[in-house]
């Protein structure tokens, strides 16, 4: 069921200093899950206590490319993110033993 509403963990610069000073974790979720789903969700897969969630919507995006040929026109699919404030202590490590 987590795997359903959990679609990938969001990894960008801006999420990447969020987790580290104020223990926030971005996630793309699914477009019809709610805050009571995805805390369920979050919890059963990584094992930890959320307090919070906050969610948006982020709009689709328009973008071009250059080629040979001519231009390509071509759209970026919307998307719904979710941002999970942990307990104190708890923390969820994306990258493993690399």
């Amino acid at each position: 069921m987590a795997k359903n509403i959990l679609v990938r963990p969001l990894i960008t610069e801006k999420s990447e200093i969020l987790s580290e000073k104020e223990n926030r974790y971005s996630f793309v979720v699914n477009k019809k899950a709610n805050k009571i789903e995805i805390k369920g969700a979050v919890e059963a897969m990584y094992g930890v206590a959320v307090v919070s969630v906050n969610t948006a919507i982020m709009p689709a995006k328009m973008k071009l490319r250059n080629t040979k040929s001519g231009i390509i026109k071509g759209r970026k699919s919307s998307y719904k993110k979710a941002v999970v404030r942990l307990a104190e202590g708890d923390v969820i490590d994306f990258y493993g033993d690399l």
